[in-house]
């Protein structure tokens, strides 16, 4: 792979790439995009907008390394929506490739409103979900597909869509596919796109399996790559909270209480159905995302927290895959998380695109030594700090220092 490489933190200031005046315009999107974009309140591009826009809407492969929640939807929707052009016969000439459902959803919502202002049809095909429905929407035919790996893979093999005038084809958290099995049919739907085209590949590593499908796939790319301008850990205020079994869902209750949007993570789908209804039982309203869910619950629960209408989310790790939600506020470790991997994860839902949050994790007397353990592997240093529900810094988390609080005991 021949490969040029840029890199950039997130606040560079460089007035060459991310000149923070420096507007969609300015970088070549369509008018109608401009406008789209202004009018959902989005004016300036994040730096992996700034970085792969230019090469993108240039028609060059691109191979961008960034974490979710970095913007990157539109650093590759853009430049799809205005390459691809329109379907001829039917047949899609662009792709996105997504690893979960719900982040195929999500990706459907940023580009379908901005398809429409210049006239291309987007339709979203996932597993869980009506095939029928499905082909009923393909037959309408399409400009651009989001898909999983696996469902589009079966609607290839159905003869319900074609993927030979595909001009445009996008991998988006290409780390994911790989983790969850899927590179094999990624593999086996790229190979089926007979003509010359553009490949955007996003992926928050690059080496190992992905390194192998950008060497087999994209021609001459282009690296991009942002790195926050801290490490992840340190972007967030963490709180560790030793709770007693009996109080436990009322100090949760409690937490989410005083804030926005809340995230809460546990180990089990059992585990999230009961959290749910105790949550509710103590009047506050929340609901669970885990596999054993349809998915129209899924997506609904989902829907509603990305647009603030549900103020708590409970999911396990396996369902929250992917998510890419905005203005997370509080996530809270209801279980502990089962290693350093796992909390950083989990917690890396908050403090997104240059944001900010809180992490709170709930400690029971006999899982201390499990999460200082996990604490070292952080490399942090933070004390477990005794807590009730009735005690008001649960209400205000980011308020409060336990370090200080502990120098001064």
């Amino acid at each position: 792979m021949t490969a040029t490489f840029q890199q950039l933190s997130e606040d560079d200031s460089s007035e060459e790439i991310y000149d923070p005046k420096r507007s969609f315009d300015d970088l070549g999107v369509a008018p109608e995009l401009v406008a789209t974009l202004a009018g959902q309140g989005i004016t300036h591009p994040f730096a992996v907008q700034a970085l792969t826009l230019p090469d993108g809407l240039a028609g060059r492969d691109v191979c961008g390394k960034a974490k979710t929640g970095s913007g990157k939807t539109l650093a590759f929707g853009l430049p799809l929506l205005m390459r691809a052009g329109q379907a001829v016969d039917g047949k899609p000439r662009g792709l996105v490739l997504v690893p979960t459902r719900e982040l195929a959803v999500q990706v459907a919502e940023v580009l379908s409103p901005l398809g429409q202002a210049i006239a291309r049809r987007v339709v979203v095909v996932y597993g869980g979900a009506d095939i029928d429905r499905q082909i009923k929407q393909l037959g309408k035919g399409c400009d651009v597909v989001i898909a999983t790996p696996g469902r589009l893979t079966d609607l290839v093999e159905r003869g319900e869509v074609s993927l030979a005038d595909v001009k445009v084809a996008v991998l988006d958290e290409a780390d994911r596919m790989a983790d969850m099995g899927f590179l094999p049919q990624v593999d086996w739907v790229l190979r089926r796109i007979e003509g010359p085209h553009q490949t955007m590949l996003f992926s928050a590593t690059l080496d190992g399996d992905v390194d192998r499908l950008v060497r087999r796939h994209l021609s001459d790319p282009v690296l991009h790559q942002v790195e926050s301008a801290v490490p992840t850990v340190e972007s967030m205020e963490h709180r560790f909270l030793q709770v007693h079994q009996m109080d436990k869902v009322r100090v949760a209750a409690a937490i989410s209480r005083g804030a926005r949007k809340a995230l809460l993570f546990v180990r089990t789908k059992r585990g999230a159905d009961r959290l749910v209804e105790q949550l509710q039982r103590e009047g506050v309203p929340a609901a669970a995302i885990h596999g054993d869910l349809r998915q129209s619950s899924r997506e609904k629960a989902l829907a509603d927290f990305s647009r603030s209408k549900l103020p708590v989310l409970v999911a396990t790790d396996v369902a929250a895959r992917g998510l890419d939600i905005d203005d997370v506020d509080v996530v809270v470790h209801y279980d502990p998380p089962e290693d350093h991997k796992a909390y950083l994860h989990r917690s890396g839902r908050t403090a997104r695109a240059g944001g900010s949050g809180v992490v709170a994790t709930l400690v029971l007397w006999d899982q201390i030594l499990e999460v200082e353990r996990i604490q070292r592997r952080l490399g942090l240093r933070l004390p477990i700090v005794e807590i009730f529900s009735n005690d008001s810094r649960l209400s205000a988390l980011d308020q409060w220092d336990p370090q200080e609080e502990a120098a001064s005991a």
